[in-house]
């Protein structure tokens, strides 16, 4: 699918060069590694009281749980509804904990193929729901890369989802690796409604979403997580037609 981007946005690049990858994806770590620890203290500032309102909320829908008269239903409903948000702050909360911690792996040589098949399998039957059909195409003789399988399958599962959501009519949700060099790419494409080209530079920043209701940190997480594998994340995208993010992880020498 034809795109035009710059070469400072997401784009799916050539096949980089591995050293230059490394060198930059640790210094984001060193970065990465300083933001964690504040996040990690003000996360724990907020959900000390967000979990005191919640608690109280739920203790007040319990004394009306009958409401009789309409000035009691004004109140349940109003209960509700910071209750939803509450709960959605919660989320948000827990999204950006996932973000910021993501740090140091406990990588094993795995098989890409495998893990992709369990994370497939998986979130097969939400896609089916909404009339996504799946399909893979992957390299038999795909060599092992090193991975954190718990951390990447996130990463992987963050792909699909957004994929999914990406095509609420329906669609193809398309999966393949190969060998590309030095780098194993996997390629997660769909048939959805796309990306404008304003948004492309934006998909993979923190808070960044279109999607109503969405925290924005699906993505900027598994590019953290790629890049602490020391691999790239791109991608490229039509309105109208869909989108490919490619992930490149680099193969182990000897």
């Amino acid at each position: 699918m034809p795109v035009i981007l710059t070469s400072s946005e997401n784009r799916i690049a050539p096949t980089p060069d591995i050293q230059d990858v490394t060198e930059a994806n640790r210094q984001l770590r060193r970065a990465y590694s300083e933001i964690a620890q504040l996040a990690g203290g003000l996360a724990h500032e907020i959900r000390n009281p967000l979990s005191t309102m919640r608690m109280n909320l739920d203790l007040l829908a319990e004394d009306f749980e009958n409401p009789e008269t309409p000035k009691e239903k004004r109140v349940v409903q109003k209960i509700e509804r910071v209750r939803k948000e509450s709960h959605r702050l919660q989320a948000i909360l827990e999204d950006f904990l996932r973000f910021a911690r993501v740090q140091e792996l406990r990588t094993v040589p795995s098989d890409l193929n495998g893990v992709l098949e369990e994370v497939l399998d998986f979130c097969e039957g939400q896609g089916v729901s909404q009339g996504v059909i799946s399909r893979s195409q992957l390299d038999s003789d795909l060599p092992r890369v090193a991975l954190d399988v718990d951390l990447f399958k996130q990463a992987l599962l963050n792909l699909i989802l957004n994929a999914q959501h990406a095509m609420p009519d329906g669609g193809e949700l398309i999966l393949t690796t190969q060998r590309d060099g030095p780098w194993v790419a996997l390629d997660v494409v769909d048939t959805g409604v796309g990306i404008s080209l304003e948004n492309q530079p934006h998909v993979f920043d923190a808070f960044f979403s279109t999607r109503p209701g969405g925290s924005g940190l699906g993505l900027p997480t598994t590019r953290k997580i790629v890049e602490a594998h020391g691999g790239t994340i791109g991608v490229e995208s039509e309105l109208g037609k869909g989108s490919k993010f490619r992930i490149r992880l680099p193969i182990p020498t000897e």
